[in-house]
């Protein structure tokens, strides 16, 4: 199976080599225009009504029989007692555990699911009116920070990092208010957090304000209540 996956990124990547001419890249982009016109209208037309929502992330590898896929049905749960709806990126691993909480917790459920080749498919927790399929990536991205409320971040991989960051920078930069990014898990994230205090705070490549941004907690309740105590202060709306 890895080797009929790999000859396929072969060929894909051949295909993608192959010298075009200028007037077929022009029509290639005129389309894909219209192609990511239509993926945001359509999210926001679906999200827009949906409320105040919490996304979280994490990996998509997560067995079932994982403590942090408990873990990620349990802050989901409790969310949804907290009055916010849950959104995830739709696939298997943490997305699924979290929108399995947020059905059994009587809260909204929404699938941001990404078209991908072999990983991703579309967990069946999801509410059947709130699944919304994307072919980009930033589109995608686009919507996980218009309508949501807060981040947390379970243990993940590469796409976990980097919709981690694309916030924190977003944030950063103040070109969306700020909202409650939670890492989820110490153990798993302290290496990063030392790195980024010692390492990029020490070349004053951030700032020390910059790390309030982000905290780190381990246990359910702790998030559920960090960010409910958030928007005890601040007002519940789009980010943008």
């Amino acid at each position: 199976m890895e080797q009929e996956t790999q000859e396929q990124y072969d060929r894909e990547d051949l295909q993608a080599l192959q010298s075009k001419n200028w007037h077929e890249i022009k029509a290639h982009d005129s389309w894909q225009l219209f192609k990511i016109m239509a993926e945001l209208v359509e999210g926001f037309e679906k999200l827009s009504a949906i409320g105040p929502c919490v996304t979280i992330f994490g990996s998509a590898r997560t067995k079932t029989t994982s403590p942090n896929y408990k873990l990620a049905e349990e802050i989901a749960y409790n969310l949804t007692k907290k009055g916010f709806g849950i959104i995830t990126g739709g696939g298997p691993g943490i997305m699924e555990a979290s929108n399995k909480g947020a059905h059994f917790g009587g809260g909204k459920s929404v699938g941001l699911n990404i078209m991908l080749p072999f990983e991703q498919y579309a967990n069946p927790f999801i509410d059947k009116d709130k699944l919304l399929n994307f072919q980009y990536f930033f589109c995608r991205k686009v919507m996980f920070i218009k309508y949501s409320q807060g981040f947390v971040v379970m243990p993940g991989g590469f796409g976990t990092l980097d919709e981690m960051f694309e916030a924190l920078t977003l944030i950063q930069t103040h070109k969306i208010a700020k909202f409650p990014i939670v890492l989820v898990g110490k153990e798993y994230w302290n290496g990063l957090l030392d790195w980024m205090k010692k390492e990029v705070l020490d070349y004053k490549n951030i700032s020390a304000e910059d790390l309030d941004i982000i905290v780190a907690l381990d246990t359910a309740e702790e998030v559920a209540e960090y960010i409910d105590d958030f928007y005890k202060k601040y007002a519940l709306k789009p980010n943008f």
